[in-house]
């Protein structure tokens, strides 16, 4: 009679410890997913609140039009904050300066971990400048400023020797992200974009829309191939490649297009 209640004990013992070794390898499974939705919720409500901020809520993203559009006299926008004005003229006297100069301190993109203008002096909090979307990896992300661990743990960043994402003639921001995040998706999928996808950049003052034209693996040596090219507005997203190593960089080259959809 004991060793029958013996046998039940440890069966019931193997049972529980099954079902714990089950939990924990679904837990572990789920933990990833469940901290990106936890990461895509903030930064969805962030955005919301950035959108407030800088008056771009309403239909369609609250989407201005984009410099050198025609306004409608009944589509009259509100006067714009001097200072966000400022920021604006500074950051374009910055582009046309990185321009003039052939951005001659460019080094690999992740080596620039401070930014050089202080946002928060003109009303922009959080150090960061805009968002990200990109609807083929279904992924909205902050734009900041510096590539510090810190912000790549947050969101995309915004290189320091390269032009602002304001739009223009003659720019090209590159802006770069993690791919091997095991809590944030990230740039993960940026094999997944192929030519002629939309991106879209939501700044301060409007959002502006890329398409993709060009896909390339690069060294991080090769920075010639990220620089402004004559006469383009360009986009450039880069990550490490190939996924969860670093010996290579993922380039997507996106040019300025006409707006057509919002973000959503």
């Amino acid at each position: 009679m004991a060793q029958r209640h013996e046998s039940k004990g440890s069966g019931l013992l193997s049972l529980v410890l099954a079902l714990v070794l089950i939990l924990a390898g679904l837990a572990v499974l789920l933990y990833p997913q469940a901290t990106n939705l936890v990461y895509e919720q903030e930064v969805k409500r962030d955005k919301t609140l950035f959108e407030s901020r800088f008056g771009l809520t309403g239909e369609s993203l609250g989407v201005r039009p984009e410099s050198g559009s025609a306004v409608q006299e009944t589509e009259m926008l509100p006067e714009p904050d001097p200072l966000l004005e400022e920021l604006y003229q500074e950051l374009l006297r910055r582009n046309r300066e990185l321009y003039e100069n052939h951005q001659s301190s460019l080094t690999d993109p992740f080596s620039y971990e401070q930014p050089t203008i202080d946002l928060s002096v003109y009303g922009v909090p959080d150090n960061t400048i805009g968002y990200l979307t990109i609807p083929r990896m279904d992924l909205v992300v902050p734009i900041l400023l510096g590539a510090n661990t810190e912000n790549m743990r947050l969101g995309a960043v915004h290189l320091t020797e390269t032009s602002y994402p304001i739009g223009g003639e003659n720019t090209n921001c590159i802006l770069a992200a993690h791919r091997g995040m095991g809590t944030k998706a990230m740039f993960r999928e940026i094999e997944r974009m192929e030519i002629g996808d939309l991106v879209y950049i939501e700044n301060f003052r409007e959002t502006l829309t890329y398409q993709v034209v060009e896909l390339r693996v690069i060294e991080p040596t090769d920075i010639d191939q990220l620089l402004i090219q004559e006469g383009r507005d360009l986009i450039t997203l880069v990550t490490c490649h190939p996924y969860r190593h670093n010996y290579q960089r993922y380039v997507v080259l996106c040019e300025r297009v006409e707006q057509e959809n919002s973000a959503g």
